[in-house]
């Protein structure tokens, strides 16, 4: 299995770090809810010595301690689903080979 939007996952001491791993390999939000019940929703991009390290959608940065986490769900989209940058480079060297121009123009983000 692997992450994706509406995978939500309840935690304990054996699952907590490889869903923490998830968490940093999405590419989208991630709502975590805390032993107090508090919920932070937000980009996680480090875990380092025990602290996850996330951007809110505020902007605020915060740091929470992992071993606090007890549920993670990816709510937001993640923004390379789908996308392969194995076939950008097919499609790009299939229109170089053929004489065509090798613009390749990205996907819209909305």
């Amino acid at each position: 299995m692997d992450p994706h939007e509406g995978l939500s996952l309840e935690l304990d001491d054996t699952t907590r770090m490889r869903a923490i791993e998830w968490a940093l390999q999405y590419r989208g939000d991630v709502t975590f809810t805390l032993l107090d019940g508090t919920t932070l929703k937000g980009y996680a991009f480090d875990c380092t010595n025990g602290l996850l390290r996330l951007d809110m959608e505020d902007e605020e940065r915060v740091t929470v301690e992992s071993n606090s986490i007890v549920s993670i769900s990816f709510t937001g989209r993640d923004m390379a689903a789908g996308k392969s940058f194995d076939r950008w480079i097919e499609r790009y060297i299939e229109k170089r080979l053929a004489g065509e121009s090798a613009e390749i123009p990205s996907e819209p983000l909305d």
